[in-house]
């Protein structure tokens, strides 16, 4: 079951660059911590597939892009906004919120977490009988 971890939302905040290029972005806050996606990055984003990429961003006398810390992209089915955090894991928002968010027709947008896979092995062992014994070799 998918369980809310954050959201996004557009408060029309600016963030310098490491060139000094102010970007508007829209925040995004999951399981406590704030990231951020280049405005014209999300909207080029959201009409192809194309990877977006989630920043850090610090806040001092200004709010200043850090650090790539995880990529985004639309879903296969083209519903969602699929977003990898490298520490943290996979989130995913809808799109047509997002849109929404963008043109000022909500507020902000649910993140979830999608749940994790359990790991299934390459090979399934042979079931053997009660009464049936393994003979193994090292070659």
């Amino acid at each position: 079951m998918m369980q809310k971890s954050g959201y996004i939302q557009r408060t029309r905040c600016q963030a310098l660059d490491c060139d000094g290029i102010v970007h508007e972005v829209v925040e995004i806050h999951i399981l406590g911590t704030r990231y951020a996606i280049r405005l014209t990055d999300l909207v080029k984003g959201i009409s192809g597939h194309v990877y977006i990429q989630v920043e850090a961003i610090n806040r001092e006398w200004n709010n200043y892009l850090g650090a790539t810390c995880g990529l985004a992209q639309v879903s296969v089915s083209g519903k969602a906004l699929n977003i990898e955090l490298f520490e943290t894991g996979n989130f995913t928002v809808s799109l047509a919120t997002i849109r929404a968010v963008i043109y000022g027709k909500q507020r902000l947008a649910v993140i979830v977490k999608i749940p994790e896979q359990p790991m299934q092995p390459a090979w399934k062992p042979r079931r053997l009988a009660d009464d049936q014994q393994q003979i193994s070799a090292v070659v």
